[in-house]
C-alpha cells in the first residue's frame, strides 16, 4: 500500500486498534469486535499468538479493514509479517534496515520514537509516520503539541497512553492518528468474552474523533 492512501485512511479513520492476543481465536473475536464498532485499521502485534495467521485470516475476513501488524524486532520478523499480508508496520524502536526493507516492499513503516531526534531521524530515513511511544511518560497531548512548531510536517502516532477519554485531546494537539490497546480491550471484557461491550468502546472512540 503506497504511502499516500496510507496516510489519506489514517487522516480518514483516526484511530487504530492494537490487539495483543494470548490465542488465535480470542484474537480473531477482539478484531471483530472492533470491527463491529465501525474501525477500520487494526493492528495485530507479532508477539500474538500465531500472528501470520491471523492477519492472513483476518485480510480475509474484513476485507474493508486494514490490518497490519506492530512490536516488530528486527527485518526477518518484517519479511515475515509481510508475507501474512500486514498493510502496515510498527516497530517500537527506529532501525534503519527495516525501514528500507520496507521502502522496498512499499509497505508503510511506522517506528516508534520519543525524542525529537529519533523521531526526525526515523522520518529522513523514509517513514511514513512516526509512532510516539510510550506517549504518557512524556506529557501526554502536552508533548505532541509542542512538537508540532519544529516537527509539524512529520505526521505522528501517539500510543502508550491513550484512552477512549483523551484521544481526541490527541488529535487537536496535532496527532495523524492514535493507537489504543487496553483501553479498547479491557483485560476483564476480553476475558469474559464480552465482544458487545468492546464493540461499544469501539463506536463510542469512533464518534468522539468524528
Amino acid at each position: 500500500m503506497p504511502n499516500q492512501i496510507w496516510l489519506s485512511q489514517l487522516q480518514k479513520h483516526r484511530a487504530i486498534a492494537v490487539i495483543r492476543a494470548p490465542k488465535i481465536e480470542v484474537g480473531q473475536q477482539m478484531a471483530m469486535a472492533v470491527a463491529s464498532g465501525g474501525m477500520q485499521l487494526i493492528e495485530i502485534t507479532w508477539n500474538s499468538s500465531q500472528a501470520g495467521e491471523l492477519i492472513t485470516q483476518l485480510r480475509a475476513e474484513l476485507p474493508a479493514c486494514t490490518i497490519g501488524t506492530g512490536t516488530l524486532f528486527n527485518v526477518q520478523q518484517l519479511e515475515e509479517a509481510i508475507a501474512s499480508g500486514a498493510q502496515f508496520l510498527f516497530t517500537p524502536h527506529v532501525d534503519l534496515a527495516m525501514i528500507q526493507a520496507a521502502q522496498q516492499e512499499d509497505v508503510p513503516i511506522i517506528p516508534g520514537a520519543m525524542t525529537p531526534t529519533e523521531i526526525v531521524t526515523a522520518w529522513s530515513q523514509g517513514a511514513s509516520c512516526v509512532k510516539v511511544f510510550p506517549v504518557q511518560a512524556v506529557g501526554g497531548a502536552d508533548y505532541i503539541k509542542s512538537l508540532q512548531g519544529p516537527l509539524g510536517q512529520i505526521p505522528l502516532i501517539p500510543t502508550g497512553g491513550v484512552t477512549l477519554e483523551n484521544a481526541k485531546e490527541f488529535l487537536q494537539a496535532g496527532a495523524i492518528a492514535v493507537g489504543l490497546s487496553s483501553e479498547l480491550f479491557p483485560k476483564k471484557l476480553v476475558t469474559e468474552g464480552n465482544w458487545e461491550a468492546i464493540a461499544s468502546g469501539a463506536r463510542k472512540l469512533i464518534q468522539q474523533l468524528s
